[in-house]
């Protein structure tokens, strides 16, 4: 399916929220309910809520759902909140909603919603903190009332969000809330090499954010020649157009769409015309509705200039020089374009040095002369870090004089070693703490946006709050947010990341292994066969059954349409390799029970399908690096090869 004719995916927003709502095992933001016999306490545990709250606790019993509720609303109300709440109970059953400006005291079900500083909001949550921090919310569920005050709008609509994973089975889970985000920034980075994503896909994009509590997008993609290569020029009216309905969507989901130009390729520092260009561009988006920008000064050269007069102005290119013509262009920008537009966020920029931690004339630059307000991204220690520590970090804002904010490499599969790959993996391998050195951290997906969501949960799961994350709750949060709610369907998802779990670094080693369950399962399996041949095969066999199952019961389950065209050929390589796998175990059993015949007939099989699946390549409608689709590399060639061995 060629990328234009996408569709969205069937799936409201809502429903992604309400997915998250089914109960899993305690966590430390769910802990055990403290049941009030007063109150009549349902002593149920609190359903698991993504991201993971800072505080989460129960408050007495579970508030039942009716037909009728009234929603309190007031001239401080969240637009965007009222109407998550009002989606949120008509999808649970509630049919009459009576909002309104004040309590009637006779309504079945009471909710509050406004600013925490409410008076009736206020009285209402009780002893429940409100945090100090932007984008905080406190919630608290009891009685017939459930009080939502957020410390901003944002707030407020984070705290819709929540209400919808509390409620289960006609119930709103007695809890009391109180939450915000460890990192002021969390979201994403369409920053990959490669086709662009369509507009279906980031309007998409947009939803996804919203639903995890993100709240930043930064649209950099590098193939898209007005934000690179042709700068200077303003955007055609159709894609201005295209570009303010992604800007409503942004909104609409309390994400701030950043818009990033990377003039770095061609710009003149020190021609006054160029400088009024990239201004001009800057404008014009403002004038569309942007009110965060980046100018990315990354994978350029700072052994050349652009033009001679940069030369006279700056001498010599190299690291010091290149450091003064770009700080020098960054603080006219946040000075005299962002500063002057009082709504505007702080600038944004990527250094020409943004994934090491080693001090040079460039960093010195950069850390003693460039505006306190302008956010510096960085990469880690290299462009795809096996690990991002406390220490590294706080390395990193001590070489640039600040907190830095992290562009993440993952799961993007843009460089040479992805090539075939789905990165799938919950995020991992970043330490808890960072939030204590960093402004935020943004992930650059894949190509496949789609596909792209399983590890970008995670990842907006730990900037949340990175002291709570728990990687394997984690993970399964996003598979279930992926399978809309059904735990079959869930399970058939992490199945698929398993085959699917490689995240490789630019080095020869994966910074994520393939495969964490299957290869242990398959290398158990032969240890065993050595001994015991016939028990073996009986010990695998359920799990290659299920992998044969995985493609039919994700196709059938899952309704992210999105997600499941990114993945399609992945999928049917895996309906494949699962049968294949079958057939590799029937042929070592016919060749135990000296039936060569069976044996040979059964290895021709496999032989077959694996031949198959080996013949399926990436889309190149998708993809810039097309090649065959890798999955659960080298364990089930390694199969393959045993079974050739041994039958």
């Amino acid at each position: 399916m060629p990328r234009t004719t996408r569709v969205l995916r069937t799936r409201t927003a809502l429903l992604a929220l309400a997915v998250l709502a089914v109960p899993l095992a305690p966590s430390a933001a769910a802990a055990p309910p403290s049941p009030s016999p007063q109150e009549g306490a349902v002593t149920r545990k609190l359903p698991v809520v993504s991201p993971t709250p800072q505080h989460m606790a129960r408050a007495g019993g579970d508030v039942p759902l009716a037909r009728r509720a009234e929603l309190v609303v007031g001239d401080g109300t969240d637009e965007v909140a009222r109407k998550r709440v009002t989606e949120t109970l008509r999808a649970h059953g509630v049919r009459d909603i009576d909002v309104r400006a004040k309590a009637s005291g006779r309504a079945p079900l009471t909710v509050l919603l406004g600013p925490a500083t409410r008076p009736d909001i206020a009285k209402a949550l009780g002893g429940t903190k409100v945090p100090e921090q932007a984008e905080g919310y406190a919630l608290r569920a009891r009685h017939r009332t459930v009080a939502l005050g957020g410390k901003d709008a944002t707030g407020q609509f984070y705290a819709a969000q929540t209400l919808g994973q509390l409620i289960t089975r006609g119930r709103i889970a007695g809890a009391e809330v109180s939450d915000f985000p460890s990192m002021p920034l969390r979201g994403s980075i369409e920053g990959f090499y490669g086709p662009p994503w369509t507009e279906a896909e980031r309007l998409d994009q947009m939803d996804f954010l919203g639903d995890t509590k993100a709240n930043t997008y930064v649209y950099a993609p590098k193939d898209d020649p007005y934000h690179r290569d042709k700068w200077r020029e303003p955007y055609p009216a159709d894609k201005l157009t295209e570009l303010g309905k992604l800007i409503d969507r942004a909104t609409a989901n309390h994400v701030r769409f950043t818009f990033a130009v990377s003039p770095g390729g061609s710009i003149c520092y020190s021609d006054p015309a160029d400088v009024k260009a990239l201004t001009a561009k800057l404008q014009a988006m403002y004038d569309l509705g942007v009110r965060s920008f980046s100018v990315p000064l990354d994978d350029i050269s700072y052994t050349k200039w652009n033009c001679d007069a940069d030369k006279a102005a700056f001498g010599e290119p190299g690291r010091g020089p290149a450091a003064k013509a770009q700080v020098g262009l960054l603080n006219t920008i946040q000075r005299d374009f962002i500063a002057q537009h009082e709504d505007a966020n702080p600038l944004q920029m990527v250094p020409t040095e943004y994934g090491d931690l080693t001090d040079t004339a460039y960093k010195q630059t950069m850390r003693a002369e460039l505006d306190g307000a302008v956010e510096v991204m960085w990469t880690g220690t290299d462009v795809v870090p096996p690990e991002i520590t406390n220490s590294q970090a706080e390395k990193a804002a001590e070489l640039f004089g600040r907190k830095v904010f992290v562009w993440d490499n993952y799961p993007v599969n843009d460089f040479a070693r992805t090539k075939g790959r789905l990165l799938l993996a919950p995020y991992d391998k970043r330490e808890s703490g960072l939030s204590g050195h960093l402004s935020g951290i943004v992930s650059n997906p894949m190509n496949q946006e789609g596909a792209s969501k399983l590890a970008v949960f995670t990842m907006n799961d730990f900037s949340w709050n990175d002291h709570g994350y728990e990687r394997a709750r984690s993970g399964r949060q996003a598979a279930l947010y992926l399978a809309g709610g059904d735990e079959r369907v869930a399970d058939a998802v992490q199945t698929f990341v398993d085959l699917n779990h490689a995240a490789p670094t630019f080095g020869e080693t994966n910074w994520q292994p393939q495969s964490p369950v299957l290869g242990p399962k398959l290398d158990a399996f032969w240890k065993r066969y050595e001994s015991d041949p016939a028990g073996a095969v009986r010990a695998l066999l359920p799990t290659v059954r299920e992998i044969g199952k995985v493609p039919a019961v994700l196709r059938s389950g899952v309704p992210d349409e999105l997600f499941l065209h990114d993945a399609k050929q992945w999928l049917d390589a895996t309906e494949l390799w699962g049968s294949a796998l079958e057939h590799g175990l029937a042929a070592l059993s016919f060749a135990q029970e000296g039936d060569d015949a069976g044996a040979a007939r059964e290895r021709a099989s496999m032989e077959s399908l694996v031949k198959r699946a080996r013949a399926i390549t990436v889309d190149p409608a998708e993809h810039h690096q097309v090649g065959p689709v890798k999955i659960a590399d080298p364990y089930l060639d390694e199969f393959v090869a045993g079974v050739q061995e041994r039958a």
